[in-house]
């Protein structure tokens, strides 16, 4: 097991007074599986700059400017964002979304009660022969 310490406890992070923060939840569910290099800087932007209420208004040109990007490159990352449920745009209105809930594991199948009672060695017998008991 790893322990870990600080390397440099004279830079230990600090909550800062302005808001902003990325979920760890981002990673462990792979929201972002699927987005491009420039789609994950646009959202580290995004939620860099953004209110409590995850609300920004940088135009095009400012981001593009910031991340070094053309428009082009910048609306397609924009749209793969929308595409993952992690932002909605209208013009000229960012606001990066509460992350989407993990989807619900689908229950496993039911068997088909039947009246008569079965003996567990008949029961393994049928699932042994991949029928049913």
């Amino acid at each position: 097991m790893i322990v870990k310490h600080l390397l440099r406890p004279d830079r230990l992070r600090q909550i800062p007074k302005s808001f902003s923060w990325v979920d760890h939840q981002l990673i462990r569910r792979q929201h972002l599986q699927g987005c491009g290099p420039t789609a994950w800087a646009l959202y580290l932007f995004l939620v860099t700059v953004a209110d409590v209420q995850g609300l920004s208004y940088y135009s095009e040109a400012a981001i593009s400017r910031h991340l070094n990007i053309d428009v082009v490159s910048l609306r397609a990352a924009r749209q793969q964002l929308e595409q993952a449920q992690l932002i909605a745009y209208r013009q000229p209105l960012y606001q990066v979304l509460a992350l989407p809930e993990p989807s619900p594991t689908p229950a496993p199948p039911t068997t088909v009660r039947t009246e008569q009672a079965q003996s567990v060695a008949d029961i393994l017998r049928h699932a042994l022969k991949g029928g049913p008991p």
